[in-house]
């Protein structure tokens, strides 16, 4: 009780000092959240687990790549909000949760087809599931013994009656210091219907910090699944993933992982997008599905999309997917061409992009494949793409084995050819571009012994020409991480070489929990190489406590950083209002907190705040900003304001 009370104690002077200099708006909130305490009673402990997935599945990850965390969360919310009924899902449902491996999946639905679920406990019957997996899972299954049919038709008086709407209006000041003389507000507005997940739709409208009229960005999709043999229809803003993303990939790239077993997890279907960043598709695509005997199926998709490629130039893409799964065995065939209005070439001409697509016609084609038999799975997906007078090839081929319980193990190699050039498509690689690559990766999960969780990797690269921050040509690299966690204590260890560039990383967490409170420390240090040695370290305290008698929960973080380079800098995942994310890049020296408030006002109408600040050294922070103007303390402030109405 000493050290717990040593730690509170130590938090709340750092947000006392905050609150002197610049924190006055950690003051507010703090005096905010104490009034709300007052309030009627909610249980917040299931909202509290899917937050910790959500973490967890940031804290997973080595690189963030091209990571879409809002889309992440958007569905993970939806699913938590409409769970998963485990005796009435599918594979394509289950591969939603990204924590999920294959073959866990696999086991679910064959326990759920020998013997329906009627409690969760059943959960640990499966053997693959751990119980740090069943914990992910609760918040977003459900089990029914509904023993009647499924229908694929759809009423209007039930959606209408049943579906559920939601308004979210979003407000945030972003960086206030630097915005001197110019609106730092960013705005968004957001609706949703959704009906069971069969029927969604919803719109959003925003603007950026600093813009005006003319900046404002705004998105609208349909998605309906499940009518007949309509197997599902997205228009307006949409993404659509097949086989291993060669072809074509979702916004949401998991890439290296500590969940060693997802890796090469297969991306199946249509589905709409909810951010308005770009990223997505927009336009129309639809899925029909026809079944015999139950064991074998087939799925014929379409697709076209036209969005902007740039301020002159637009972005046509036809596509079409045929998909055969027959037991064990599933064939996928993926085709699209791509057609812009202007010729596309790079914005600079360097050594590193001289392969990248150039032209205004491209076609790209793919065949994927996956045999599961228990033990042992394979997977791969072999494309080609146009790249002018070349035809550039990708392969990616894998396998999983499982020799006993408790054990996973995973081998995956890559090929990418210097002219293997898709903008659209993303696979399991080094780089957030695919092209020009060529390596070996060995995986391993251990959890066969309780309370214990080890797993790591050891993955070897190559590139055959320069690469964006290595010039030299040819170049061979490697990484290789090793992670153990015994209860709520886990260490990781990871060594790195790209290019001339070595880095060394480690990172130790310790985790807390009791009644209401939930304490997590975590350090963090790495040591680069490439000319010097230089270093990186932080240490934060992220403190979390949900009021038993009101419906209030908050959650906060003092952070400690002293990296002065930026190879050196320190990704940490912030939580933050609902359906945004927050991963900031410490760098330099100095310190950061933040404080998260959720108050369910009433069932229906729920307000999000949450206050970060950051103060630098002045020393460091002139020497590497000249410009400022040497007054006070550098600083940045940001508050983000979310009101959420559901129906």
């Amino acid at each position: 009780m000493g050290a717990f009370f040593r730690q509170k104690l130590a938090y709340s002077i750092f947000l006392l000092y905050l609150c002197c200099m610049k924190g006055r708006w950690v003051f507010m909130a703090l005096a905010l959240a104490l009034a709300l305490a007052l309030a009627a009673q909610e249980n917040t402990g299931r909202r509290y687990m899917l937050d910790d997935v959500i973490l967890d599945i940031y804290r997973a990850a080595t690189e963030l790549g091209e990571t879409d965390y809002e889309q992440l969360q958007t569905d993970l919310y939806a699913l938590y909000e409409t769970p998963i009924d485990l005796n009435a899902t599918t594979d394509e449902e289950l591969q939603q949760l990204p924590f999920l491996s294959p073959h866990q999946i696999d086991e679910l639905l064959a326990y759920a087809d020998r013997h329906p679920f009627e409690s969760v406990y059943e959960l640990q019957l499966i053997p693959s599931l751990t119980s740090y997996d069943i914990r992910n899972l609760l918040p977003f299954i459900t089990i029914t013994n509904n023993q009647s049919p499924i229908t694929n038709h759809l009423y209007a008086r039930e959606v209408f009656r049943n579906a559920k709407h939601e308004v979210l209006t979003r407000i945030d000041a972003r960086n206030i210091e630097g915005f001197e003389g110019t609106d730092p507000m960013y705005v968004q507005g957001r609706y949703r219907f959704d009906y069971q997940r069969r029927v969604v739709l919803g719109a959003q409208l925003r603007r950026p910090a600093g813009g005006g009229a003319q900046d404002l960005q705004y998105g609208a999709y349909l998605q309906l699944k499940d009518i007949g043999p309509l197997h599902t229809l997205v228009a307006g803003n949409f993404q659509a993933s097949f086989g291993q993303g060669l072809v074509l990939a979702s916004p949401f790239h998991s890439g290296k992982s500590a969940y060693v077993s997802t890796v090469g997890l297969p991306q199946e279907g249509l589905r709409y997008y909810s951010s308005v960043d770009g990223e997505g598709l927009h336009g129309a695509g639809t899925t029909f599905r026809w079944k015999w005997n139950g064991q074998t199926r087939l799925d014929v998709s379409a697709l076209y999309s036209m969005r902007r490629a740039n301020d002159s130039t637009w972005h046509h893409l036809v596509g079409a997917n045929v998909t055969v799964r027959h037991k064990r065995l599933h064939v996928q065939l993926t085709a699209v061409e791509n057609i812009w209005s202007d010729s596309i070439r790079p914005y600079r001409n360097t050594n590193y992009n001289r392969h990248y697509f150039r032209g205004r016609t491209q076609a790209v084609i793919g065949v994927s494949a996956r045999y599961n038999h228990g033990w042992f799975d394979l997977f791969g997906e072999v494309a080609t793409a146009q790249n002018r007078d070349h035809w550039g090839v990708g392969t990616l081929i894998g396998s999983r084995f499982y020799p006993t319980e408790g054990v996973s193990l995973l081998a995956l190699y890559r090929y990418y050819s210097p002219y293997f050039d898709n903008a659209l498509g993303y696979a399991f690689s080094e780089t957030s571009r695919l092209g020009d690559e060529n390596g070996g990766y060995l995986g391993f999960e251990l959890t066969r012994w309780k309370n214990w969780r080890v797993w790591g990797y050891a993955d070897v690269f190559g590139f055959s020409g320069p690469k964006y921050g290595i010039p030299d040509a040819p170049s061979i690299g490697f990484d290789a991480l090793v992670e153990v966690c015994y209860r709520w204590l886990s260490l990781r260890l990871r060594a790195k070489q790209k290019g001339e560039l070595n880095t060394y990383m480690t990172r130790a967490q310790f985790d807390w929990i009791e009644g209401p409170w939930s304490l997590r420390t975590t350090a963090e240090a790495n040591l680069t190489h490439q000319t010097e040695l230089h270093y990186g370290v932080t240490l934060y305290q992220d403190v979390a406590y949900r009021f038993q008698q009101a419906p209030v929960s908050l959650r906060g973080r003092v952070q400690f950083f002293d990296a002065r380079e930026w190879n050196n800098r320190i990704y940490a995942y912030e939580h933050d209002v609902l359906y945004a994310f927050s991963i900031p890049a410490v760098y330099g020296l100095g310190g950061r907190a933040y404080l998260c408030l959720r108050w369910q006002i009433i069932p229906q109408l729920a307000l999000y705040c949450r206050v970060s600040e950051t103060l630098w050294q002045k020393a460091w922070y002139s020497a590497h900003h000249p410009s400022w103007s040497g007054k006070g303390i550098p600083s940045r402030t940001d508050i983000h304001l979310l009101l959420r109405a559901t129906l």
